[in-house]
């Protein structure tokens, strides 16, 4: 019998395998899932959680594959789509980890902001760091901040907002957010540095990832559907150059 080609959950929640070998897979992350660990239990959508209690109660997906172990090698915002990469083991949860940390793993995502950006294509360098007033915000700290690096494109423009490709060099907590935030064009549906409107969601969504695999050494991408996401706020498919 084939291995299911997604996580099914018991609630009949699926989440769609994107790639997978030995060593991770690459799942299609929806929104409001957080990225916690396990003994976080202030939430029912603690994807850790459920992807251990999924393995430990032999559920199907993870029985076929003979998992054990799955862990999520780095982070998503919650209410932030896409790909996210798992480790199948310790090991590669700290191999791959370390791919993130030292930036040889290429990432690429889709913003939808308010406004038209003066420029088609800019790199924000502006330091991170935690923002004493709130709790869980960030925001720009020249001086004690820490090094950021987010390149941007513009894609399409319509009705005021603007479709933009996004690529993070460095990995800090809500970077790609508060650099559109800083420049004056918030994502769309970011209520912590934007404007929350009545049943919108937050724009942005995680679709490629490129990295040499540290045990075969070879070329590894994957790609998330896009076609959905870029729909949903009314723009048109645009054209993706290759990464790397």
């Amino acid at each position: 019998m084939p291995k299911p080609d997604c996580i099914e959950f018991p609630t009949g929640e699926k989440m769609p395998i994107l790639y997978e070998d030995r060593s991770v897979m690459a799942i299609d992350k929806p929104r409001g899932w957080m990225l916690v660990p396990f003994s976080w239990q202030k939430t029912n959508r603690n994807l850790q959680a459920a992807l251990t209690s999924s393995i430990a109660a032999g559920d199907f997906w993870a029985r076929s594959r003979g998992l054990r172990f799955l862990r999520f090698v780095h982070r998503l915002d919650a209410d932030t789509t896409g790909i996210l990469l798992l480790g199948k083991s310790m090991g590669a949860l700290k191999t791959f980890g370390a791919l993130f940390e030292s930036r040889k793993m290429e990432k690429v995502y889709l913003a939808v902001v308010e406004g038209v950006p003066r420029h088609q294509e800019w790199i924000c360098r502006k330091k991170l760091g935690p923002d004493p007033r709130e709790r869980g915000r960030m925001k720009i700290d020249d001086r004690h901040g820490k090094e950021a690096e987010t390149r941007f494109r513009v894609l399409h423009e319509k009705k005021g907002r603007t479709l933009i490709e996004a690529r993070p060099v460095t990995g800090r907590t809500h970077q790609i957010r508060v650099h559109l935030a800083e420049l004056g064009h918030p994502v769309v549906g970011d209520e912590l540095y934007g404007r929350l409107r009545a049943n919108e969601e937050l724009g942005l969504r995680a679709i490629g990832l490129r990295y040499n695999d540290p045990f075969t050494r070879r070329s590894v991408e994957i790609r998330a559907p896009v076609e959905e996401f870029v729909r949903e706020y009314g723009f048109e498919m645009p054209k993706f150059g290759k990464l790397g």
